[in-house]
C-alpha cells in the first residue's frame, strides 16, 4: 500500500476513534488561542486535521445531547427532550449501522444514554400524571445505567448497548464514579471507598467551592482515576482490535471536567485560582438582560447556606477563579489520557488507517455574567463545543469556519464509512466542508427542555435557539421575553436587542426562520407504507 508522509492513502475501510468530553466548552484548549489551558495532545490532533470554530450542540444538556450524537436527530424526534428521559431501543443509532456493516464496536466511559440515577423525577407531580402514557416504551432493556443497580454484584450490561458491543462504563461524576471503572478499583485496593468522595478527601482550607461541595482533593492516586482507567480500557481495546482484520470504532468518553472537581494527584494544584482571569462578561453590565439572570443572582444573595444543584447558579469570583484552575487541571489529566491512547494507537501502526475526532457534550458558564455550570441559557460557552477531525485522507491542518452541529457527527462517520445515512437523520455529512465545499446549513436550531420551572418562571423552561454567523435568537415558552443579539458587533452577547424598537424587523424575520427551521425538523421517519 502506498503511504505518504506516514500516512495511508485512502482506500480500506477506515477506523473511527471517537473522543467525549463532559461540560468542556471549546475555547478551553490550546488550539482554540487559550495561553492557560494544557492540551499539547488535543492541539496536535487539531495540528493534523479540521477544527470546526463554530460547532454547537443540539442541545446543551447531557442526555438530549448525547441521544442526538448518536443518532443524530434533534431531541424533538429521538424523544429524549431532557435528563430523565432514555434512549427508545427504537432508535437507530450510526453505530449500529457501524456494527451491522461489519465494524467492531466499543466505549470506554460515559455513555448516559440512560437514566444513571434513582431521584424521583421533577416533572410533573405524582399527583398531576394521568395514568396512561400516549407512547409505549418500545421493548428493551432500560434502567441499565442507574448507580444503584451497578452497587450489586454480577450486574451486567445487554450487549450489544445501543450498538457497542463491547463496554467498559463508567457512570456519574467527580471520583465517586460508578460502573465497571469501580469494580475495576475495588479489584485495585482493599476499602476502596475510603480513598472517594468529599468525606475522604485530602482536607483543603478555604477552598470556597468546598463549602458548596462542588470540589474535593481526591485521595485516589492519578493511576486509579477514572481518567486513567478509561484510557486504559481503550488502549486495551485497540489491542484487540489490531489482532483482527476489520476496522472498528471505539468511543473514549471521559466524565470529566464535568464537576464536582477532583483532578487527581498533580492535577489538583497544576494551576492557581489567582492566576485565572475572570471571564470578561463576569462583571460586565448588561443591557436588558433576561430576567433568568436576576433571579439566579437574587436567588444566591437571598440563601446564606445556598448549595447548587446541577443547574446555573450566581458564582462569587473566588468561586470562579477555583473552578476554572481545577477545570483546567481536569483538562490536562484528559489531555495526558488522549496523549495516552493516541500513543497506544500509533503504537500499533493502526493510525494510519484511523479517523480521530475529538467533541464534548456541552459547554460551561464558568463565570460567563458571574454564573456557573448549565441550564436554560444558550450563550456560546454553553453551546459551542470542541470538534476536531483528524483524518489519514486530510492530513492538513485546517480551520473551518462553516457552523455545523453534533447532529452531523453520525452523518459524517457514515459517509466516511461508505454508508448512507437513514430517514430521519437531521444531521448532515461535513466532507464536502471539508473538501472546500459550501457550509450545509445556514443556521443552526437548538432545543431545550427541563423538568423544572427555573428562573421563577410559572412553568418548566422550554426554549428554542435560531443561530446564524449573525444573530442569535432565543425564544421561551410563555414568556413575554426573550434574547436576540448581533454576533458581529456584540460577540460576548451582552446587549440584548429583543426589546429594541430598531431590531423589530431583524427579530421577526428570525422568528420566522426558527418558525421554519422547527418545521423542517419535523421527523420523518417512518415513511408512510401506503397512500392511504
Amino acid at each position: 500500500m502506498t503511504e505518504r508522509s506516514g500516512w495511508r492513502m485512502p482506500g480500506r475501510r477506515p477506523n473511527f476513534l471517537l473522543f467525549v468530553t463532559d461540560q468542556h466548552r471549546a475555547d478551553h484548549l490550546g488550539c482554540e488561542g487559550d495561553a492557560l489551558v494544557r492540551t499539547p495532545h488535543i492541539d496536535a490532533l487539531a495540528g493534523e486535521g479540521a477544527r470546526f470554530a463554530q460547532f454547537h450542540v443540539a442541545t446543551p444538556i447531557c442526555q438530549p445531547n448525547r441521544a442526538s450524537l448518536m443518532t443524530g436527530r434533534l431531541p424533538s424526534a429521538h424523544g429524549v427532550h431532557m435528563n430523565g428521559r432514555e434512549l427508545s431501543h427504537a432508535e437507530l443509532t450510526f453505530v449500529e449501522q457501524l456494527r451491522a456493516a461489519g465494524w467492531r464496536t466499543g466505549l470506554a466511559g460515559k455513555a448516559h444514554l440512560q437514566n444513571i440515577t434513582d431521584v424521583p423525577a421533577r416533572w410533573p407531580a405524582p399527583h398531576e400524571r394521568l395514568p396512561q402514557e400516549a407512547r409505549r416504551v418500545h421493548p428493551g432493556h432500560y434502567g441499565q445505567e442507574r448507580a444503584s443497580r451497578w452497587a450489586e454484584e454480577g450486574v451486567e450490561l445487554t450487549l450489544p448497548y445501543y450498538g457497542f458491543e463491547q463496554v467498559a462504563l463508567t457512570i456519574g461524576h467527580a471520583d465517586e464514579q460508578q460502573g465497571h471503572w469501580r469494580r475495576w478499583l475495588r479489584q485495585q485496593v482493599p476499602e476502596a471507598e475510603r480513598l472517594i468522595g468529599p468525606d475522604n478527601a485530602i482536607p483543603t482550607a478555604g477552598l470556597a467551592l468546598g463549602a458548596l461541595r462542588q470540589a474535593w482533593r481526591t485521595r485516589l492516586p492519578e493511576e486509579l482515576y477514572p481518567t486513567a482507567y478509561i484510557a486504559g480500557q481503550a488502549c486495551g481495546m485497540l489491542r484487540q482490535y489490531a489482532e483482527q482484520d476489520q476496522p472498528f470504532f471505539l468511543q473514549c468518553s471521559f466524565p470529566d471536567p464535568h464537576h464536582p472537581f477532583t483532578p487527581p494527584g498533580r492535577y489538583w494544584d497544576l494551576f492557581r485560582p489567582e492566576d485565572m482571569p475572570l471571564p470578561a462578561s463576569f462583571d460586565a453590565r448588561l443591557h436588558d438582560a433576561p430576567p433568568a439572570i436576576a433571579w439566579l443572582r437574587a436567588q444566591r444573595q437571598a440563601s446564606p447556606g445556598f448549595k447548587p444543584g446541577y443547574g446555573a447558579f450566581a458564582c462569587t469570583p473566588q468561586e470562579a477563579r477555583e473552578a476554572l484552575a481545577l477545570n483546567h487541571g481536569s483538562l490536562a489529566c484528559i489531555d495526558d489520557g488522549v496523549g495516552r491512547v493516541m500513543a497506544e494507537l500509533r503504537a500499533l501502526g493502526l493510525d494510519r488507517d484511523t479517523v480521530v475526532l475529538f467533541t464534548a457534550d456541552h459547554g460551561e458558564l464558568l463565570g460567563e455574567r458571574g454564573l456557573m455550570f448549565k441550564g436554560g441559557l444558550h450563550y456560546s460557552a454553553l453551546t459551542r463545543v470542541p470538534f476536531i477531525w483528524r483524518d489519514p485522507a486530510r492530513p492538513q491542518a485546517q480551520v473551518i469556519q462553516a457552523l455545523a452541529q453534533t447532529t452531523d457527527i453520525a452523518a459524517t462517520v457514515l459517509a466516511r464509512a461508505g454508508l448512507q445515512a437513514p430517514n430521519g437523520m437531521h444531521g448532515r455529512s461535513l466532507l464536502p466542508v471539508m473538501d472546500g465545499q459550501p457550509a450545509v446549513r445556514e443556521a443552526l436550531l437548538m432545543e431545550e427542555e427541563s423538568q423544572r420551572a427555573d428562573f421563577g418562571m410559572d412553568r418548566r423552561v422550554r426554549m428554542r435557539t435560531l443561530r446564524d454567523h449573525r444573530h442569535r435568537l432565543t425564544f421561551y415558552d410563555g414568556q413575554d421575553w426573550g434574547e436576540l443579539y448581533d454576533l458581529q458587533a456584540d460577540p460576548l452577547e451582552l446587549h440584548n436587542l429583543w426589546n429594541e424598537p430598531s431590531a423589530r424587523a431583524v427579530r421577526g424575520e428570525l422568528m420566522e426562520r426558527l418558525a421554519r427551521a422547527m418545521l423542517e425538523a419535523t421527523d420523518t421517519s417512518p415513511y408512510p407504507s401506503a397512500s392511504a
